[in-house]
């Protein structure tokens, strides 16, 4: 089977609903699920997360993180964890335990080196995106995060696929971008139960032109996606400032606001990232 074929087959399968999520990764969708059940409280919410080591050490890590620790005192429990994220947040901490997981199990060298630069690449856009939509927007920024740690579940997916299909990585990304995100990418966020306002914002990022400043959710992704430091494996590089990414009808004045929103939120962004990686 060459690649384009093993393209089109893994699309079809997705198409139809047969996706074949690892075995970790269905174990951690239940406690996402369990955190999204509106009867779930934080005190079982708190001991649901105890229960799963990875989940627990990045949520500690993520209450403790500039963006979430503006007192300076540091916590050292889950439930002091849990009472200081709260509910949204603690979904974006399942979802990136979700994400992470669909890599975890790839037994090739240069698979697991892409799956490890994807993820790096997300958490960056994650942290971007929560700092931006809380600076330059009336957008939730708990929203924002979990938008951009899910908006390569898609590409999560076709790697954790990949050791199927020997070289299915390595041609043209246009082939992923016109098989991984159109099918692969919407199956598998239909999948996970993602809100339609977040799957457009995702689907604006794919196909679509952002105003800076940012004005939608899709704006937001598109600009963290530029700015992140690290690329996707996935896809070809955009310059942030071209205009094959972001339009502006006042592209001065939003560059000045974004470059002093950056450099004063450089120890938030860096904390984000660094609880996402943990």
């Amino acid at each position: 089977m060459d690649r384009l074929e093993a393209f089109r087959n893994i699309a079809a399968q997705a198409h139809r609903g047969e996706l074949a999520f690892p075995t970790n990764v269905n174990a951690s969708l239940k406690i996402q699920h369990m955190l999204d059940d509106p009867e779930c409280h934080l005190e079982a919410a708190a001991r649901l997360i105890a229960g799963e080591p990875l989940l627990s050490a990045r949520t500690v890590a993520l209450a403790n993180s500039a963006a979430y620790n503006r007192s300076g005192a540091d916590i050292t429990t889950v439930r002091h964890a849990v009472m200081r994220l709260g509910f949204r947040v603690l979904r974006s901490a399942a979802a990136s335990l979700v994400i992470r997981q669909f890599g975890s199990k790839l037994k090739t060298p240069s698979l697991r080196t892409k799956a490890e630069q994807l993820w790096e690449h997300t958490a960056h856009v994650a942290a971007l995106a929560q700092v931006i939509a809380r600076k330059m927007t009336n957008i939730d920024p708990e929203t924002a995060m979990f938008a951009g740690i899910i908006h390569e579940v898609g590409g999560f997916y076709l790697l954790s696929r990949a050791d199927d299909f020997p070289g299915l990585l390595d041609g043209d990304p246009e082939d992923w971008e016109e098989y991984g995100e159109t099918i692969i990418g919407r199956s598998v966020l239909k999948a996970l139960a993602v809100p339609e306002s977040v799957v457009a914002a995702i689907d604006a990022l794919w196909h679509g032109v952002g105003a800076l400043p940012p004005e939608s959710l899709g704006d937001i992704l598109l600009l963290a996606n530029a700015l992140a430091p690290v690329a996707s494996p996935l896809h070809q590089r955009v310059d942030a400032a071209s205009n094959g990414t972001i339009m502006s009808t006042d592209l001065t004045i939003g560059q000045e606001t974004l470059n002093s929103i950056l450099e004063e939120s450089a120890s938030e962004v860096q904390s984000l990232v660094a609880a996402l990686l943990y």
